[in-house]
């Protein structure tokens, strides 16, 4: 039997904005994929409409990313190992969307993985376009508390890649879906990155090189 986990967040109806993270869990043994309204509606469909399948999502992917992808399911239940991966997907009415999905496992009882769970962020341009007024309206008091979050966004920045608007949609979603206030999800992030491994040598040194050489390369008034 699937081990109990958090239910994924309620369909509701389709938002105006087009959703920025949506969540995901994907049972190894019977192949059953799970998807949050968000990510329905990235693929295009209204939540509930059809029974994600793997041959489903692989069907929605770029030609170039599919056999990527692939793979890396495979290779996931393969190994019992949980799959992060950067691609792209094409959506029903055709948009294609670059996506970052960031997943863990789901252990059993015995501590044996039996699926991973996790989420999509879409990466696509125009989720920026309403991001400040996004912070006015959704997050008052925001700006009161804005070191550690940015402390925050600038490590999933580097670690995924992604830009500060994309960062920040996954710290909010992240609040929103453990009911955990934005700022102490922050803090706790940054409190527990002394668990991280350290970077290895040649990142250090590559960083050095650039922190004691950059202001050569600013451009002068």
């Amino acid at each position: 039997m699937e081990p109990r986990t958090s239910v994924l967040p309620p369909t509701g109806s389709a938002p105006s904005e087009p959703p920025a993270v949506g969540s995901f869990r994907f049972w190894f043994a019977t192949r059953r994929w799970e998807w949050s309204a968000e990510v329905y509606r990235m693929h295009g469909y209204r939540p509930g409409e059809i029974e994600p399948t793997t041959e489903l999502l692989l069907a929605h992917k770029h030609p170039d990313d599919r056999t990527h992808v692939a793979e890396t399911i495979t290779r996931a239940i393969d190994h019992g190992e949980p799959f992060s991966s950067r691609h792209r997907f094409i959506d029903l009415s055709g948009q294609e969307h670059t996506v970052l999905v960031v997943a863990d496992r789901i252990l059993d009882d015995t501590g044996t993985a039996v699926g991973t769970s996790g989420f999509y962020v879409d990466l696509s341009d125009t989720l920026a376009e309403a991001h400040e007024a996004m912070l006015a309206a959704t997050l008052p008091g925001l700006y009161e508390n804005r070191a550690v979050i940015e402390q925050a966004k600038g490590v999933l920045m580097r670690i995924y890649r992604i830009s500060a608007e994309q960062a920040f949609q996954v710290l909010r979603w992240r609040s929103q879906e453990t009911n955990t206030k934005l700022r102490a999800l922050a803090q706790q992030l940054i409190t527990e990155l002394l668990l991280v491994p350290p970077p290895p040598p040649d990142l250090v040194a590559a960083f050095d090189h650039i922190l004691l050489t950059v202001h050569h390369r600013m451009p002068r008034d």
